[in-house]
């Protein structure tokens, strides 16, 4: 008998052309997903092609800009254009800074592909997630979001290889061509399979929090080129300040990027956008950095120094995975269980990261990783719940913005270390040596500003004040 319902419920889970149509809603998450473990493998790479080694960091943090204005603006594109053209709009987007990041001349050129790429794949994430509620009923959206993880946890195992394969290969350019080829295979299968569908009126694009956060990033890229530490410094402090002013603006709910409490770091939503802000920030320099380091300080091939780094993604899922069924009571613990684990894993890749021995370098990736499995999914349940009437969705979506922002922050950061120990002149054995060691260690005030964001999300009857 349960036999017969599961096979009912996956029949009628594939029903009415929903097979074909979850295929290409799980093309579109892909294209995000191996984007960072795929373009981390090829950097060093593409860096020893085009030079530039002063804009490494940027061509994450371009990405991430272009995911953030996107983000910001997907739900609203697909109101106004309609599912189809919006999906249409955004792969024929994609495969333009495919097409940018392929022919690019130099690392500049690189950059600006990336940023396409990025409001691009932003776009179509956005317009993927807003199909499954249009398309798929809700007996079945616990499915099709597992299916949303398996894609993840694809991407985790397949990401570096494909990346180190063009890598090793010297053929990254093809790489970006593929990707392009993926973006046209969405548009067409998105023009075959879904209705035209008809726009709406849509709320305004919240154009004043997004022009600061902007402001922001750029101001922290630009101390990513300059050449000494105390106007890098002062760069970043600015850039700091604006984030602030970003959170605090008081814009009105229809056309705010984040709730009300983001500003509040005494509340749920303000300790856990704290928490995931400066996590996301202090780990980016692994992301960036470390398949360049493994490469050049342990003579490790592109395929493989791209799973070694890899193993952070891993980490993140296993542990995600494994705490997801606990109960209530063991939420508060595990979150700050997590925001420990990245603390300590920043902290030991600072000791073995230029020394080793290579286990432990891979140990310290699984933890980082781990950290965030076991502290992201129930910070943002803590989060959403604490969202006040009428903002829940705004605060949902704001976990991801604050998240993207992060990501560029922290990566523009980390060019900034980088780029001050010399890796702009070229990565030399004494940059990649002393990089090593400042990349992990420098962020580690961050990461505790983060532990303590975590520390208060976590408190026991916070979610209920």
């Amino acid at each position: 008998m349960t036999t017969a319902v599961q096979t009912l419920g996956w029949r009628d889970f594939f029903a009415e052309g929903r097979a074909a149509r979850l295929a290409l809603i799980c093309l579109g998450v892909w294209l995000n997903a191996a984007d960072s473990l795929v373009t981390s493998t090829i950097m060093p790479t593409v860096g020893r092609e085009l030079g530039g080694y002063a804009y490494f960091s940027w061509a994450t943090a371009a990405y991430m800009v272009g995911a953030i204005l996107s983000g910001a603006t997907a739900a609203r594109l697909s109101a106004r254009l309609g599912l189809r053209r919006a999906m249409v709009a955004a792969g024929l987007i994609t495969t333009v800074g495919c097409a940018v990041s392929a022919l690019a001349p130099d690392m500049v050129t690189l950059v600006a592909g990336r940023a396409v790429q990025g409001l691009g794949a932003g776009w179509i994430v956005g317009a993927c997630y807003a199909a499954i509620g249009a398309i798929f009923p809700e007996r079945h959206l616990a499915r099709i979001f597992g299916v949303m993880t398996s894609i993840w946890g694809v991407a985790t195992v397949f990401g570096p290889l494909v990346g180190g394969v063009f890598a090793e290969g010297g053929a990254w350019r093809a790489l970006f061509w593929a990707f392009g080829g993926q973006s046209l295979v969405f548009v067409g299968a998105t023009m075959l399979l879904l209705g035209p569908g008809q726009g709406a009126p849509a709320g305004r694009a919240p154009l004043g929090q997004l022009a600061l956060v902007l402001a922001g990033v750029a101001l922290i890229g630009w101390a990513d080129l300059v050449g000494a530490v105390g106007p890098a410094a002062l760069l970043c402090l600015a850039g700091v300040g604006v984030f602030i002013a970003a959170v605090r603006a008081p814009i009105g709910l229809a056309d705010s990027l984040l709730p009300r409490e983001a500003g509040d770091p005494a509340s749920v939503i303000g300790s856990g956008y704290l928490s995931y802000f400066a996590l996301t920030a202090a780990s980016m320099g692994f992301g960036v950095y470390a398949p360049a380091l493994l490469q050049k300080l342990y003579g490790l091939s592109p395929l493989v120094a791209g799973y070694a780094a890899g193993l952070e993604a891993l980490g993140w899922t296993v542990a995600a995975l494994a705490t997801a069924g606990l109960s209530e009571r063991w939420h508060g613990p595990i979150i700050r269980l997590g925001a420990a684990c990245v603390v300590g894993a920043l902290a030991l890749l600072a000791l073995v990261m230029r020394a080793g021995p290579l286990a432990a370098i891979l140990a310290a990736a699984t933890v980082l990783g781990a950290g965030f499995g076991f502290s992201s999914g129930f910070t943002g349940r803590r989060v959403i719940a604490a969202a006040r009437e009428g903002e829940r969705e705004l605060t949902s979506a704001g976990i991801n913005s604050v998240r993207l922002v992060g990501n560029a922050a922290g990566a523009c950061l980390a060019g900034i270390i980088a780029n001050l120990l010399g890796w702009s002149a070229g990565v030399t054995t004494q940059a990649a040596d002393a990089a090593a060691v400042w990349l992990f260690a420098l962020v580690i005030p961050i990461a505790l500003v983060g532990a303590l964001g975590a520390w208060r999300v976590s408190a026991p009857g916070l979610a209920e004040t």
